[in-house]
């Protein structure tokens, strides 16, 4: 808390050592000292050091000498002292505490109280550091002097940087979509096992495509000190899905790009990823949000990027900073910074909602201010959804919402306005959430789907989850849109035109065609009234509103021809397919899985578990067991979404794999191949349940078996063992109802994990 102490009545911080940079989930000691000043420090007093946000460092423990992150304590005068470690004790953000408490008898001025955090004397290997790059990673202390339990912040704050560690995997990226002769960038960088951009890179790569590419090297050299590597100006002049392989220079294949779908497009739209969502270190998250803006644009290679930090900790000068910001790094036609915030109020008032404003200088409308107390404006809270919604409408502000599940979940039975909130966010790093669709389509309300990262670790576009809390990677949004500036963003979150992923970038078109004319409306005629512009055609993409209903004198004839409309995906993916999933609203028409194995007995077998406990933010579902096989053996395995290096699933037998997940709706589970095809029986067990089949029997659907929680379940499906299909392109007739919507989407599951969603089409009868 803020006093009118001197630093000198309260004491002195120091740590050692500084000196880095460190680098990330390496094992260090530091020693913190604390010195007392003119005040003393009173029997049964203390000391907290308390460190910022979300960390994922080895949480400091006094139990075990020689286990990771050990702590000791002492004073200079031989007082003694109780070490205690309390994740989420001290004021967000700087949540997780380290607490020296006196035990018998105060401290005078001049005496130290020191801790060793990762003490290795007792054979720790030391204190493991986090995961992600940090500028500035701060220690911070307080001082209880009085025993009074008010704690007063001492001015020193030493600092240390966090690099990363040495380059393990290969990341190229392409555009998602161009025309032939239409000039295109590869963008290509090397991470850490921690998903780092690192510049400790040495090499020379080559490239190499199936389709000719003019302008594309041979070779390129990636020097030392370099984060990325671009290379601009490349085209082809036949349309196709190009993927372009990255070679080291023996030529073994080091990575492959996501797919570029070279074609003449309708309409002049292209696909524009972003990532909208993410906090650093002004709130709760990491590094600024300079260097956040830079992350997505430089190292993340995103068209869109936006900062949502919580209202409640974004002060009026960090406000107008952002705004600076995101007007400084706006670049139309080249990358795009959206100003905006995260409406934090709790879940029963109506939960998290992402508000973005198309230009900057609009006024920040909090749920309170519980960490901005001294922000000065005042009149401009709104203390519930509704009032959010209703003032941002009733002051006419150019915006765009869409409801978040992170700590506190939205509610979109309590509050929701069709004329604003466009889109509900389906996955973020804290993990998936289907059941919110569902929400949407109980209510009838007409959104699109969104993804989004919500990141803590200053990596907006490619946002690991780390050692964690958080349950899967970051999201993205591709965006369907002509050009790349703020009025055709807007207009595309409006008109849903959009659909979201799991981190992944995929191709992924969802059209509806009809055999007669159809109004496609610009805007939600059920909302704005029927008066609302509208195109005539045949044909909607995904988030169009489109209304059927010919004339009295057409209508015999017209219906029959409009009862149904002809559906068309086409979906090429950054990894072979598992399956597509074609829905209208919560009802799953159709399920097609495009690597399923030949008729016979199958070797391979995908073992995968989803769910949460419910949707709070206790959601995190935790799963410990093991896939064995009785008569038969497992030959390999591959984890899917597993993502820490630390918490890998390993063999403990021929037939046995041992795994420890955590789940919060998304997916995670194993890949297996069998030593003989079709034989024994294949059980999985664990804490939360178990299921077995045959696999001599299993059909090509697979079994699923539902577990205790939300959405949770287990589900065994055979695949082909050498299936490597990444494209799926069909069409189907559907009915068009009678009554209420047909909301057509598309969801496309593949197999390293990741998942995408259309956003809906929308499709009613009307009258005219």
């Amino acid at each position: 808390m803020q006093s009118t102490f001197s630093q000198e009545q309260l004491g002195a911080f120091s740590v050692t050592p500084t000196a880095g940079p460190f680098e990330v989930a390496t094992f260090a000691t530091f020693t913190m000292t604390v010195r007392i000043g003119s005040l003393g420090m009173d029997d049964r007093s203390s000391v907290r050091f308390v460190f910022h946000g979300a960390k994922d460092y080895s949480m400091p423990q006094t139990r075990d000498p020689a286990a990771p992150g050990y702590v000791t304590g002492r004073t200079s005068s031989g007082r003694p002292l109780d070490i205690v470690w309390t994740p989420f004790l001290h004021e967000r953000p700087w949540f997780n505490t380290l607490e020296a408490r006196l035990v018998e008898g105060g401290l005078a001025p001049g005496d130290e109280i020191v801790v060793v955090l990762g003490d290795r004397r007792g054979g720790s290997p030391g204190f493991r550091l986090q995961t992600y790059c940090q500028d500035r990673f701060k220690f911070r202390a307080l001082v209880n002097p009085f025993s009074t339990q008010q704690f007063f912040a001492l001015a020193d704050m030493p600092e240390i940087a966090i690099g990363p560690g040495p380059g393990r995997r290969w990341v190229a990226v392409l555009p998602t979509l161009a025309r032939p002769g239409e000039p295109f960038r590869l963008d290509l960088k090397c991470e850490d096992v921690w998903g780092n951009p690192s510049d400790r890179i040495d090499a020379t790569v080559r490239f190499r495509s199936p389709s000719p590419v003019a302008g594309l090297p041979e070779r390129a050299r990636f020097g030392t000190g370099a984060f990325s590597l671009s290379l601009a100006d490349l085209t082809v002049a036949e349309e196709t899905d190009l993927t372009i392989e990255v070679l080291d220079e023996a030529g073994n294949r080091l990575c492959a790009t996501n797919p570029l779908r070279i074609a003449e497009t309708d309409g002049g739209r292209r696909l524009f990823w972003g990532d909208l969502h993410g906090q650093t270190e002004e709130t709760v998250g990491t590094n600024s949000a300079r260097r956040y803006f830079e992350f997505a644009r430089d190292k993340a290679f995103l068209d869109v990027a936006g900062h949502q930090g919580n209202d409640f900790q974004i002060s009026d000068e960090f406000w107008d900073e952002l705004n600076r910001l995101t007007a400084e790094f706006d670049e139309p036609g080249r990358f795009l910074a959206v100003p905006g915030y995260e409406w934090s109020g709790n879940t029963l008032v109506g939960g998290d909602r992402n508000v973005w404003y198309r230009h900057e200088g609009r006024p920040i409308r909090r749920s309170h201010r519980a960490l901005v107390m001294e922000s000065a404006e005042g009149g401009t809270d709104c203390g519930t959804a509704r009032e959010l919604f209703a003032t941002l409408v009733a002051t006419g502000e150019d915006v765009a919402v869409a409801a978040h599940c992170g700590g506190r979940y939205a509610d979109i039975v309590y509050a929701h306005d069709g004329r604003i909130e466009n889109s509900v966010e389906i996955h973020s790093a804290w993990g998936t959430f289907e059941w919110i669709l569902r929400d949407a389509f109980e209510q009838g309300y007409r959104i699109g789907i969104v993804g989004n990262s919500d990141g803590h670790k200053g990596r907006p576009g490619a946002s690991y989850p780390g050692d964690s809390f958080f349950t899967s990677m970051g999201g993205l949004t591709c965006f369907l849109m002509p050009a790349l500036d703020r009025d055709r963003l807007f207009e595309a979150m409006r008109r849903r035109h959009h659909y979201a992923t799991t981190g992944a970038r995929l191709f992924l078109d969802v059209r509806a065609e009809f055999d007669g004319e159809v109004r496609v409306y610009r805007r939600d005629p059920a909302v704005f009234g029927a008066e609302v512009g509208f195109d005539r055609g045949r044909e909607a993409i995904m988030g169009d509103i489109v209304g059927v209903g010919p004339g009295a004198r057409a209508r015999a004839r017209a219906e029959r021809q409009l009862d149904r409309a002809r559906l068309s995906v086409d979906a090429a993916g950054s990894s072979p397919i598992e399956r597509l999933d074609i829905f209208d609203g919560p009802e799953l028409v159709e399920t097609v899985r495009p690597n399923a194995p030949p008729p016979g007995p199958a070797r391979r077998f995908r073992v995968i578990w989803q769910g949460a406990r419910y949707r709070g933010r206790g959601r995190n579902l935790g799963w410990t067991g093991d896939v064995a096989v009785e008569g038969n053996s497992i030959e390999r395995f591959t984890p899917v979404n597993f993502w820490s290096p630390d918490n890998q699933p390993s063999r403990v037998a021929a037939d046995r794999i041992a795994f420890r997940g955590l789940t919060a709706g998304n997916l995670q589970g194993l890949d297996l191949v069998l030593a003989r095809a079709g034989e024994g029986r294949l059980a999985f067990t664990s804490d939360r349940g178990a299921a077995a089949v045959h696999p001599g029997t299993l059909p090509a659907t697979g079994h699923a078996a539902p577990f205790e929680g939300l959405d949770a379940q287990i589900e065994i499906t055979p695949v082909d063992e050498v299936g490597d299909v990444r494209g799926v392109s069909l069409t189907r007739e559907v009915p068009i109802r009678r009554q209420g919507d047909t909301r057509l989407y598309a969801r496309v599951t593949q197999m390293d994990g990741h998942q995408a969603w259309s956003s809906p089409i929308y499709v009613f009868r009307e009258e005219r």
